[in-house]
């Protein structure tokens, strides 16, 4: 039976850094985590030598995955945080054209619209990675995705989603699937399905009840893995449910992959919309352009009464997207019948497809299509003339 110790009595036998001593009598392993077969860790090196000892990873992950019972070892590389200094390791982002030359041209440039980065290298078979993101939790994010990516694929196109939220998977529910995704060829695995759309989550790979205690570095693994060794076939486009806020997650997903864009969900409270303006300008500051503002739980009618109480307020997103200059993309009600059909795993644009409430969904799907196309469009131009004077 696989145990963090037999699993620590095997790294033992991976030499440390310049070959002196192991990695554990060093102490450099740590946040071992087993589950029905996968093993993940954290193996702690010097920050600015993480580069050079990636082979001291690949010799702890090939050593681990040839254990018996072991169907999957993942392994990242952290780094003690010191004082004054910054942690954790991770990829220095690539520097386009435009950080090489003045701030005033800098401004020049990115006034232009956004730029196509050549230095991201995308998913194979995926024409277009969209991120939803919130500011927070509680605001309906995960729903949205669910609904805004079989929205998509009712309006012909083929859909996939990433379940980022590492720490909170939802997708398996809301999807309705359960299982193990199978591995196709070496470290590539098949991603599951539900309602025809293909899907990958932490969730499929650990029990529900089972709390992700992960480091960042951990988690950028994770959804490094998830997204680039997963055989997503032909897909028009990939929907990922980011998690809350604007952490490490976000940040490696915006300098590693070449977004389409970000769709930000929030309710129409200024609490909300605080940390919504956040994740918004988290995502401008990397060069990803914000594809719209979707307002979720935006008013709720009554089933009894049939009157409308805007128990969250309503409006604040249309209002802050027209502030922002990005485009709102719609209004999602409140509504009983999303919320049960949510938690049944039964999402209202599979089982009333025709309902007022898909209908909403498409709608913004169609928008956010639309907003892809113009920037693709915009991205296409002739770019402006730089003259130093």
């Amino acid at each position: 039976m696989l145990s963090k110790e037999a699993v620590l009595k095997e790294l033992s036998k991976v030499k440390g850094p310049d070959l002196q001593g192991d990695i554990v009598s060093l102490g450099l392993v740590s946040d071992i985590f087993i589950s029905e077969g996968r093993v993940a860790f954290s193996v702690t090196v010097p920050a600015e030598r993480a580069t050079e000892l990636e082979p001291l990873r690949q010799a702890a992950e090939k050593i681990v995955s040839g254990m018996p019972g072991v169907e999957k070892a993942m392994v990242a590389l952290t780094a003690e945080r010191k004082a004054g200094t910054q942690s954790p390791v991770r990829p220095a982002p690539a520097r386009s054209d435009a950080d090489r030359v003045p701030p005033p041209m800098q401004a020049r440039a990115r006034a232009a619209g956004p730029q196509p980065s050549t230095q991201k290298p995308g998913v194979p078979g995926v024409k277009a990675i969209i991120a939803v993101a919130s500011g927070k939790g509680g605001v309906g994010k995960s729903t949205t995705t669910c609904n805004l990516a079989l929205a998509l694929q009712a309006n012909g196109l083929k859909v996939g989603v990433l379940d980022a939220d590492i720490y909170g998977p939802s997708v398996p529910r809301l999807f309705h699937v359960t299982g193990r995704p199978e591995p196709v060829s070496g470290r590539i695995l098949k991603p599951l399905e539900g309602y025809g759309v293909k899907v990958m989550s932490m969730g499929f790979l650990v029990e529900e009840e089972t709390p992700m205690i992960w480091r960042g570095p951990m988690v950028i693994s994770a959804i490094t893995q998830m997204l680039r060794e997963v055989a997503w076939g032909e897909l028009d486009v990939l929907v990922v449910d980011m998690p809350p806020g604007t952490g490490d997650a976000q940040l490696t997903m915006a300098q590693n992959v070449p977004l389409a864009g970000a769709v930000i969900v929030s309710t129409p409270q200024d609490l909300a919309l605080i940390d919504a303006r956040k994740g918004l300008n988290m995502f401008r500051r990397v060069d990803v352009p914000v594809l719209g503002i979707v307002e979720n739980m935006s008013y709720f009618l009554c089933p009894d009464c049939g009157g409308r109480h805007d128990i969250f307020g309503h409006g604040g997103a249309r209002k802050e997207a027209e502030k922002l200059g990005v485009p709102f993309l719609g209004e999602v009600p409140l509504d009983m019948a999303i919320r049960e059909k949510s938690d049944a795993g039964t999402p209202v644009v599979v089982t009333d497809p025709d309902g007022p409430h898909a209908t909403i969904y498409k709608e913004i799907a169609r928008k956010v299509v639309a907003e892809i196309e113009r920037n693709n469009a915009d991205a296409h131009r002739a770019p402006p003339k730089i003259v130093i004077e």
